[in-house]
C-alpha cells in the first residue's frame, strides 16, 4: 500500500530512540485495503506488555470529532437544533442567572469550530469530586474571556447538550458505536500516565483529569483500536457511515485552521505540511490522531502511549506525526 514501510519507519525509530514506549500506524483507502504496523510496548511500569493490533488506546481529544461533533451534527440535521441557536435551547440553566451574560450567547456552530472566548482549558476537576456538582459549576461560573482558541470547554459544553437531548445523566450512557467504548479492559489498553492524584499507572481508565471527573464528557473519554479507528474514517472516505450532509460539514471551513469539529491543513500542521487542502484531522492529548484526505482517497491514524509514563518528557510526538504525514501525502 501507498508508502506503507516508510511510513512506519519514523515510529520505529522513536520507540527505539527511547522517545516512545509503543505505536501503531495504519493506512486505509477508500477501496477498504489497509495497511498496519504495531511497534512496541503497551506497558512498562510497573509490569511489560507488548503492544498488538487489539490494544485499546485512550484516544482523548479524538473523542471530541469521532463521536461529539458526529452526535452533534446528526442532532442537527434532525432538526433537534440549530447549529447557529445558543447553546441555551438544549441547555436552558446556563449562567442562568445572568440573563444577558455573553456566555448564553454561545452558538453550537460556535463550539464545533472554537470560536468562542472561552480559555483552552480548565482544572474542573480540582473545584470537587461530586460529577453532579461539578456540571453545575461548568454551567453556572462566570468564565473569563480571551482571544478564540482550541478549548476543551467548548467541547464539554457540547457533551452536556447532548446529555440533555438525549435524556441521559452522563455522556458515558450512550452507545458511543462499534469499536469505541467509555473504559477498555486495563490488560488490553496501551497504559498512561502513572496520575498524581489518582495515585496509579493508568490503563482503560480515561487519562483527562476533567472527563474522569465528570465521570463522561464530550471532550475525551473515548477509547478505540486502531481498527475501529480505521474503520470510522473509511466510513468517511465512502459516506457509509455518515450521511452527505454531515461529511459536507466536517469538510467545511469555519476558521483558517478548522471546520466543523475538526482541523484543516496549516503549515506546522500534524498531519504534515505538505497535506491536500481537502484532508482533514485530529488529534489526542495521550498521543493519537487521525487524518482524512478526501481527494486522494486516503486516511491514516498514529496511535501512541506517549505519555506513559509521564507527561513531562521530550516524547517529539509532533514532530514524529509530522514525519509520518508527510511520508504518506507524497505518495
Amino acid at each position: 500500500m501507498m508508502n506503507a514501510p516508510q511510513a512506519f519507519a519514523p515510529v520505529k525509530r522513536a520507540i527505539e530512540n527511547g522517545r516512545i514506549p509503543g505505536g501503531v500506524v495504519g493506512i486505509v483507502d477508500a477501496q477498504g485495503n489497509r495497511a498496519v504496523e504495531v511497534f512496541g510496548k503497551a506497558q512498562t511500569i510497573p509490569i511489560e506488555r507488548p503492544m498488538t493490533r487489539e490494544t485499546w488506546f485512550d484516544l482523548a481529544s479524538l473523542t471530541k470529532v469521532i463521536f461529539t461533533t458526529t452526535r452533534i451534527l446528526e442532532a442537527a440535521e434532525r432538526g433537534d437544533i440549530d447549529l447557529d441557536a445558543p447553546l441555551t435551547t438544549a441547555l436552558p440553566d446556563f449562567r442562568q442567572y445572568t440573563p444577558d451574560a455573553w456566555e448564553r450567547k454561545v452558538t453550537f456552530r460556535q463550539c464545533l469550530g472554537h470560536l468562542t472566548p472561552f480559555p483552552a482549558v480548565e482544572p474542573i476537576y480540582t473545584y470537587g469530586r461530586d460529577p453532579d456538582l461539578l456540571r453545575a459549576f461548568v454551567l453556572q461560573r462566570e468564565w473569563r474571556t480571551g482571544p478564540a482558541v482550541y478549548s476543551d470547554i467548548n467541547f464539554i459544553l457540547l457533551g452536556l447538550a447532548l446529555e440533555r437531548l438525549n435524556r441521559v445523566r452522563r455522556i458515558r450512557d450512550l452507545d458511543p458505536g462499534k469499536g469505541f467504548a467509555w473504559s477498555a479492559p486495563t490488560d488490553e489498553s496501551a497504559a498512561t500516565e502513572d496520575c498524581t492524584w489518582r495515585h496509579e499507572v493508568l490503563s482503560g481508565t480515561v487519562h483527562d483529569d476533567n472527563c474522569h471527573a465528570l465521570e463522561g464528557s464530550g471532550h475525551a473519554g473515548l477509547f478505540g483500536t486502531i481498527d475501529s479507528i480505521l474503520d470510522f474514517a473509511h466510513g468517511l472516505l465512502t459516506g457509509t457511515n455518515a450521511s452527505e450532509h454531515t461529511i459536507a460539514l466536517i469538510r467545511t471551513q469555519l476558521s483558517d485552521k478548522r471546520t466543523h469539529g475538526w482541523e484543516r491543513p496549516y503549515i506546522g500542521w500534524p498531519g504534515g505540511d505538505n497535506a491536500h487542502p481537502e484532508t482533514i484531522g485530529h488529534t489526542g492529548f495521550t498521543g493519537t490522531g487521525l487524518w482524512i484526505d478526501f481527494a486522494n482517497g486516503r486516511a491514516w491514524s498514529l496511535l501512541t502511549n506517549r505519555i506513559h509514563p509521564t507527561r513531562h518528557s521530550d516524547s517529539g510526538i509532533a514532530q514524529l506525526r509530522r514525519a509520518v504525514g508527510d511520508i504518506i501525502n507524497a505518495a
